[in-house]
This record gives C-alpha cells, sequence and structure tokens, in this order.
C-alpha cells in the first residue's frame, strides 16, 4: 500500500513538470523581450514641430498602428505559435541531448586522459628539469654581487 501511494505521488510530480499553471497576466516573468519588441506608435512615427498632418489623420494614424499591429501579432502568432513552439521544443530538445550524451561525455574523457598526461609530464620534469635547475643553483649561489659608488 505504502509502495502504490510513493508511486502515485512520483507521477503527480512527474505530471505536475510538464503541465504547471502558467501565468496568463504576466507572459514574460523574467523580461526577456523588454526591450526587444516594445515598439509603440511614438517609437516609429513623429512628427517634428511645424509639419504636423490633420489631427484626424494623426488619430486615425495611430489607431491603424496599434491596431494593425496588435491583429497582425494575433494572427500570426495563432498561425505559427505552435509550430514553432514545436520547431523551438525540437531543437533545444536536441541541444539537451547534445549536451548529455555528446558534450559532457566528451569533456569528462578528456579531463580523465589530460590527467594520465599530465602525470606523465610532472614526472619528466621532476625527473630532467630538477637535478638540473638544482645544479645551476649551486652554482650560481656563490656569485656575489657587489655595488660600489665610485667618485
Amino acid at each position: 500500500m505504502a509502495e502504490e501511494h510513493g508511486e502515485l505521488e512520483e507521477r503527480i510530480i512527474i505530471k505536475d513538470q510538464h503541465t504547471k499553471e502558467i501565468d496568463l497576466v504576466n507572459r514574460d516573468p523574467k523580461h526577456i523581450n523588454e526591450d526587444v519588441v516594445k515598439v509603440d506608435f511614438e517609437d516609429v512615427i513623429a512628427e517634428p514641430v511645424g509639419t504636423y498632418s490633420f489631427d484626424g489623420v494623426w488619430k486615425s494614424s495611430y489607431t491603424t498602428f496599434t491596431v494593425s499591429k496588435y491583429w497582425c501579432y494575433r494572427l500570426l502568432s495563432a498561425l505559427l505559435g505552435i509550430p514553432l513552439a514545436v520547431l523551438w521544443g525540437f531543437l533545444f530538445a536536441l541541444i539537451s541531448f547534445c549536451h548529455i550524451w555528446a558534450v559532457v561525455p566528451c569533456i569528462k574523457s578528456y579531463l580523465i586522459e589530460i590527467q594520465c598526461v599530465s602525470r606523465i609530464y610532472s614526472l619528466c620534469i621532476h625527473t630532467f628539469c630538477d637535478p638540473l635547475f638544482e645544479a645551476l643553483a649551486k652554482i650560481c649561489s656563490n656569485i656575489r654581487v657587489a655595488v660600489r659608488k665610485e667618485p
């Protein structure tokens, strides 16, 4: 009975990861598109002082721009949103797959192999270079430098 209850809780937790509630009000909680697509009428069309159009034209242009941008976005997202979501889901799944099954194992393999090479290199340095540098140090240890000020 306890095992069945544990399995049921595990299935519920796994299901909740894929079917979590989404916020329909704040659709960009991490602000990834804060500066990119925030374009208003004033950011695109502006009339400098002295070259004003008729007020009715200006208001109609504002309304046309705003409504057409809104409905074109909604139409494009309705037509292409789901296919692009599938495409992006596939792409990020592919990237995750490659990272998990290829990149990380290659890096781990490289680190294991380079550790072996590092030990061999270290052994060679200690075997051949240490005695040479110790001999040079003994030769140079008797060198005295005196600084004199000549008149």
